[in-house]
């Protein structure tokens, strides 16, 4: 007869599930503070997880939706591959085809023993300023096929034994990767996270027992599964099916369509998400890793759900995701290549997904976010006369897209884009020019680049930047050049991103939305991302928010005339601008007439 299970109270767990995140966040603490490169310690493009022992995501706090919501796949590789796994193993992942995002991605695994057993593997997954890629960026779009691609691929493989390097491997980083000095810095970052995360858990286990902490999971995982239901229960049913489409890329002149068909099943507490009707891999290298795609399928989901139920495998019981293989939006059968599956088409599946819900009737669901990677998410590179002309490759964050609008605010400015909002930071100007020979010439918002709504969509950003001394590489990737982000329940389009180029005599020329240019000192690239989508009809917009978004040189007065219906008199500059209501009701009535 077996024995009983071990329960705990409610005090107990809510103890230990906040300790969990505060040791993710002291992992995330120390690789933002060590880490060399800028994407890492001025960015922060990475993510501390915890996992348990039989895969299942436990805690992430503060961690890029991307990188953590598929953490489970890629530990069952270590498993899988090492059946010697030790107390002072550590392990380099970064297989898209086995559980990892995308090449760029190195994540370092550490499993955690405890007298002996494997309770939990800690993660710390790094965006690397270069990862051997055959052109100077972490991102390869017109890639053919892995091949082409060319990036080191590391299927779960041993870096430390006994907490010991394994220099075969760092000796194969260092010689491919074009920055193996920054690479090895990043490295130890994320390594010295990991073991910080291996240290608190043994030490946490040690103080409450491991019958405990078994307990402790098991009740976790099962209560933020009864969370998940009863937040699914409270929407209404409906079979939602909603598209989007990446810009065209070479070959594919049609773009990339995406379609998410989701069914929404309160009695059952489930919400099913199927992408299955979707095109086959494509030969560029848009194609989502099986993880990306399970992530940006939740990502969209968890936009909609009550923000307070917890993010772990527990409440991913109740979202079904429906793939099938050898799906552009799906399972990728290798050699697709897969280089941009964390950014472009995941971006539109997070998009359809969300604003499906808002088919559910307003107050649900969200418009769509910004996503372009232009010049302001640019990767640069080239060589640094500052350093001896050493090379350096960096991908730059501090470009600014549009959030999405939804049914009760605005969209968010600083909002990256939507497989990394409110976890990826904005550079710092000067701390960039001071790392890299560059200057940033100007760094905006762009007015009127929103999407007009009864709640209205973030402004995009517009910046120019140039080499300091030397020619500069840029590598960028302005999607949404032609397919803006949408808005909902008539909320208007958010605007689109472009890129030019800009001369030495200061003419100025339109570059391809993707591309590789090389820029010569004095020369320029100006970019501007897009804006976001807008939630509601513009015409039912407070006045005075209206009036405040012409203050902060969001919304032009032209704009707040003729689309949002708003009539001001006054002037901004001396402070006097008002709302004139007379004249807004014969506007509002005029443009209503007309629709």
């Amino acid at each position: 007869m077996n024995a009983p299970r071990k329960t705990l109270d409610q005090v107990l767990i809510a103890v230990l599930a906040n300790r969990l995140d505060s040791i993710v966040r002291e992992m995330t603490n120390t690789l933002f503070r060590t880490g060399r490169s800028a994407i890492l310690n001025t960015a922060k493009d990475f993510s501390c997880s915890i996992v348990t022992a039989d895969d299942q995501l436990l805690s992430s706090a503060d961690g890029l939706p991307i990188h953590v919501l598929g953490g489970g796949r890629q530990t069952a590789s270590m498993r899988e591959f090492h059946a010697d796994l030790a107390a002072g193993d550590a392990f380099l992942h970064n297989d898209p085809y086995l559980g990892n995002t995308h090449t760029a991605d190195h994540t370092i695994l550490v499993p955690v023993f405890v007298d002996g057993a494997h309770l939990f593997t800690v993660a710390a997954k790094a965006h690397q300023a270069d990862c051997g890629n055959s052109d100077p960026s972490t991102y390869m779009p017109f890639a053919k096929d892995v091949y082409q691609e060319g990036g080191l691929n590391f299927p779960c493989v041993r870096i430390q034994r006994d907490y010991r390097d394994v220099e075969d491997i760092i000796r194969m980083c260092r010689r491919r990767i074009r920055v193996p000095d920054v690479w090895y810095g990043d490295y130890l970052a994320a390594l010295g996270a990991a073991r910080i995360g291996e240290r608190r858990l043994q030490e946490l286990v040690q103080r409450y027992g491991a019958d405990t902490i078994a307990a402790f999971v098991r009740e976790w995982l099962d209560y933020s599964e009864r969370r998940m239901e009863h937040a699914i229960r409270a929407l209404p049913a409906g079979r939602l099916t909603a598209a989007g489409r990446h810009d065209q890329l070479p070959g594919l002149p049609d773009g990339v369509p995406v379609k998410v068909v989701i069914e929404v099943k309160p009695r059952e507490g489930i919400v099913e998400v199927d992408l299955r009707d979707n095109i086959d891999c494509v030969p560029v290298g848009v194609n989502l890793s099986q993880t990306c795609a399970t992530a940006g399928a939740l990502i969209g989901v968890l936009n909609c759900i009550d923000a307070t139920v917890p993010r772990n495998e527990g409440s991913f019981r109740r979202i079904h995701i429906l793939l099938r293989e050898n799906c552009a939006v799906g399972i990728p059968r290798f050699p697709a290549c897969t280089s941009m599956a964390t950014s472009n088409v995941t971006n539109r599946l997070i998009n359809a997904t969300q604003r499906a819900f808002s088919m559910l009737g307003d107050g649900h669901g969200l418009a769509e976010g910004a996503a372009s990677m232009g010049a302001g998410f640019g990767v640069v590179s080239g060589r640094d006369r500052r350093l001896g002309g050493a090379p350096y490759v960096n991908q730059m964050v501090i470009g600014n897209n549009g959030g999405p609008a939804s049914s009760h605010c605005d969209g968010w400015v600083t909002y990256c884009m939507p497989d990394a909002a409110a976890s990826v930071m904005v550079d710092s100007v000067e701390i960039i020019e001071q790392k890299y020979p560059l200057v940033i010439r100007s760094l905006r918002l762009v007015p009127d680049s929103g999407g007009a709504g009864r709640h209205r969509g973030g402004p995009a950003g517009e910046i120019t930047y140039g080499p300091l001394h030397d020619p500069m590489t840029v590598a960028y990737f302005a999607e949404m050049h032609e397919e803006p982000p949408a808005g909902t329940h008539g909320g208007l389009p958010g605007s689109r991103s472009s890129v030019s180029k800009i001369g030495r005599d200061g003419s100025e020329e339109p570059l391809p939305p993707i591309g590789l240019v090389e820029l010569q000192p004095g020369e320029c690239i100006r970019g501007f991302e897009a804006g976001g989508g807008g939630y509601g009809d513009p015409l039912q917009r407070d006045p005075e928010r209206v009036r405040h978004d012409v203050l902060e040189g969001w919304v032009s007065v032209g704009r707040a005339r003729d689309i949002y219906g708003v009539a001001l008199i006054g002037s901004r500059e001396d402070g006097t601008l008002r709302v004139d209501s007379a004249g807004t009701a014969v506007h509002r009535r005029a443009l209503t007439s007309t629709t």
